[in-house]
């Protein structure tokens, strides 16, 4: 293993939460929020010191089993840095369990904090480290990139594309108290679909990707789906009606990512006076357009 040589102290990273599938693009599509969590890696002669505030304080482990410290002993393996010892300090913003990416965000803080002090770009091998801790690159490479990622595999790889988002979309969350888990939703999806769903599912995507990068207007019909928010449905029903008054309403929404989130993308960036939102925190929120940042700590 080689001595840490750039950012010798440590490093300040600034990682964006995340908003997946948007519909129909399961797994695919990821779109990069202005929503932030602030983590501080201080490199130190040993041992380790794992500090949390704000979003899950209360709840994440606060050692080595914490996914960001996992994630960042792992990147530093891969490019080869030895770190003797680390205070890892979180400050939160990204609900957690909402379907809003803060894990895939804690992923790409411990991979980009690795790869900068080994004085290394953001590439391919990151992108693969990350996406592996969740087994779908969607939400890590927005979260990487920043905008909108368009994520696949190919072979045993996983790939993605940064897709420029057309500065007409503006995302507004609404976010329940309630938690979900990713793991359990997953096991409500079916292992087939009909081919007609199949078929839906894959015009809606890629009319996602040409709404959210040139006309907007067209949101409304992207974002509709038959592949997985159907099935979901019995593990966030008051997510499922909310998406359902949105859209008929004529206000684009979705599920986020695994849910109980909800993702509204009006034209104005205003929601609609007549839909019921109860039990729902709306927040209007940027698309993040630069990905997790990097500078040196102190």
């Amino acid at each position: 293993m080689t001595a840490v040589h750039a950012y010798a102290s440590g490093v300040h990273v600034t990682v964006p939460g995340s908003t997946a599938n948007l519909g129909s693009g399961f797994d695919a599509l990821g779109m990069a929020l202005g929503v932030y969590d602030e983590l501080e890696f201080a490199v130190t002669d040993g041992g380790l010191v794992v500090e949390v505030s704000g979003e899950g304080a209360s709840a994440v482990p606060t050692d080595k089993g914490h996914l960001v410290v996992r994630a960042f002993r792992a990147a530093c393996e891969l490019v080869g840095v030895d770190v003797p010892g680390l205070r890892l300090t979180c400050r939160n913003t990204i609900p957690h369990s909402r379907g809003l990416g803060s894990s895939a965000a804690a992923v790409v803080a411990g991979v980009a904090a690795g790869f900068a002090l080994a004085g290394r770009e953001l590439d391919t091998s990151a992108l693969q480290l990350a996406a592996e801790f969740e087994g779908h690159a969607d939400n890590a490479a927005a979260s990487m990139f920043g905008g909108v990622a368009i994520a696949w595999t190919q072979g045993d790889r996983y790939r993605a594309v940064r897709v420029e988002p057309h500065p007409g979309v503006t995302p507004v969350v609404l976010v329940p108290a309630v938690e979900s888990s990713t793991k359990t939703t997953r096991g409500l999806l079916p292992s087939k679909v009909p081919h007609e769903d199949a078929a839906f599912a894959a015009s809606r995507a890629a009319l996602a990707v040409h709404a959210l990068s040139t006309d907007p207007s067209l949101l409304p019909a992207a974002l509709d789906d038959r592949l997985h928010e159907p099935y979901r449905e019995p593990a966030w029903p008051a997510t499922t009606r909310l998406v359902q008054a949105l859209r008929e309403a004529g206000v684009a929404a979705a599920v986020s990512g695994a849910g109980p989130t909800v993702l509204a993308l009006p034209v104005d960036g205003e929601l609609p006076s007549g839909v019921d939102l109860t039990g729902f925190d709306a927040r209007r929120v940027s698309i993040d357009a630069l990905g997790v940042r990097v500078a040196p700590l102190g």
